[in-house]
């Protein structure tokens, strides 16, 4: 049986290229518990293979309903080849993280095939550390980087001593799995979220309330005022069409040396994560000789899950966006902060006041010239954010799988064309991770961001008189 896709979610696989593939994905590094050898965790991975128990959502397939126009839905009714699903992969020995990036850039690049389930997960070892990786693909319209994080969590344990957990594919808890699966997140089949269409006059309340919303959404950006629309991104070199060559980079760094300068700034970790980007961008661009007079003006995801059952319990797609300007014709890394705080409070603010969604809607304004970009291809017309930066929050604990220590997750996103470069955290117990996923051609050399990321960190710490 076909269930409908929401509007959100299929347009992740209607936006989908040859040289624009939708696909997320985490890099998760472990270390092995005392002992145990890299054919152990072979081993355990293949048990897990055989017991051949997938849940609901790694079962999905994405098909076209011939009743309804054409429109994509979701079918979980087949089977799972997950002899085809998990793979493994060994570096050649010793291999540091810049053979792992490497790896991991080329398996990000190949697209998923649409006549399976949307999923892949590679076994990766040889790292002469004798940890190992886990890097997992999934299309966006599967899941959001909250929905694919929570997912993550629930297949990990905070118990260094637990055996017999589900791999990620598996149920948590199969009594607990629905009947029927989701059609694609909180939302009904016109892609309303299920509070607002409960009743006529909600969704009568809810339509009135649009057009103010993207009235105020225009007249912020006309006043160069945080919001979800920006009228003033400048054309960078990031801002071209790609094409299907995938560059990686990724970097950690501990936590709390973060909430340390948000705490003495008076702002938020998000608000650090911004200005270092911001910071980091700078120097790239001054390398390059590429830095716009003005500053540049970052697409930065908001989640819309609540805290309900049906928030937490689908998969899909519920988030909306700010657009933050990163303040890099300022020289000054704490001056960048301030002005990020500001833009950023400005922002939040407004979507404080709006329903979800109002929210959405806001969203889909503020994403229009890159889509318009993405479709028509006149990318000299029209002036998309530079560069997406997102930040998912993960577990504030320890989290294990198997006895195996996860040190690190590093996020993997999607360049598209208009905005070749990403760049998304997570965070997982006492670390930050920055996982950086360009075109390879559009934004050479992105190794280098790493460090210039880490000076930015060290100037604000210095700004914050740490």
């Amino acid at each position: 049986m076909l269930f409908p896709m929401s509007p959100t979610d299929s347009m992740f696989l209607l936006a989908e290229s040859e040289n624009c593939q939708m696909q997320v994905g985490g890099l998760a590094l472990f270390t092995p518990p005392d002992g145990a050898r890299a054919s152990d965790v072979r081993e355990m991975f293949a048990a897990a293979v055989a017991r051949h128990d997938v849940a609901g959502v790694w079962r999905k397939r994405a098909r076209r309903s011939v009743t309804s126009l054409g429109q994509w839905g979701w079918d979980s009714g087949a089977e799972v080849d997950l002899d085809y699903h998990v793979q493994y992969s060994a570096l050649p020995r010793p291999a540091g993280l810049a053979e792992l990036w490497a790896l991991v850039s080329w398996l990000h690049a190949a697209p998923l095939n649409r006549d399976r389930p949307l999923w892949e997960m590679h076994l990766i070892e040889g790292l002469a550390d004798g940890r190992y990786a886990v890097y997992i693909k999934l299309h966006h319209a599967l899941a959001d980087g909250v929905c694919a994080m929570e997912m993550l969590r629930a297949a990990l344990s905070g118990d260094p001593r637990r055996r017999g957990g589900p791999a990620l594919w598996e149920p948590v808890e199969p009594a607990a799995e629905p009947t029927a699966p989701s059609p694609g997140g909180a939302l009904d089949l016109f892609g309303l979220p299920r509070w607002a269409a409960s009743t006529a006059w909600g969704v009568a309340r809810e339509a009135a309330g649009l057009v103010p919303a993207l009235a105020g959404t225009l007249l912020q950006a006309l006043r160069h005022r945080g919001g979800t629309l920006s009228l003033a991104a400048p054309r960078t070199m990031f801002n071209v069409p790609i094409d299907g060559a995938r560059s990686f980079t990724g970097r950690s760094w501990p936590l709390e040396r973060l909430r340390l300068v948000a705490k003495h700034s008076d702002a938020t970790v998000n608000d650090v994560v911004l200005a270092m980007c911001a910071g980091a961008l700078r120097r790239y661009l001054i390398s390059r000789g590429a830095l716009p007079l003005a500053p540049l003006v970052a697409m930065v995801p908001v989640s819309l899950r609540g805290h309900g059952p049906d928030d937490t319990a689908d998969a899909g797609n519920q988030i909306g966006s700010l657009m933050c300007g990163l303040a890099t014709n300022l020289t000054d890394a704490g001056e960048r902060l301030a002005a990020v705080r500001v833009g950023m409070c400005e922002g939040k603010a407004t979507l404080a006041s709006r329903s979800r969604l109002q929210v959405l809607a806001m969203s889909a304004l503020g994403a229009a010239p890159l889509a318009l970009g993405m479709l028509v291809g006149h990318h000299g017309l029209l002036r998309p954010p530079n560069v997406m930066i997102s930040n998912v929050s993960g577990s504030r604990a320890p989290l294990f799988w198997e006895g195996a220590r996860l040190d690190a997750l590093y996020p993997l996103s999607i360049p598209v064309d208009g905005q070749a470069l990403n760049i998304t955290c997570t965070s997982t117990d006492d670390t930050i991770a920055f996982g950086l996923t360009g075109c390879r051609h559009a934004v050479p050399g992105l190794g280098a961001m790493t460090g210039h990321l880490d000076d930015e960190l060290r100037l604000l710490e210095r700004s914050a008189g740490l």
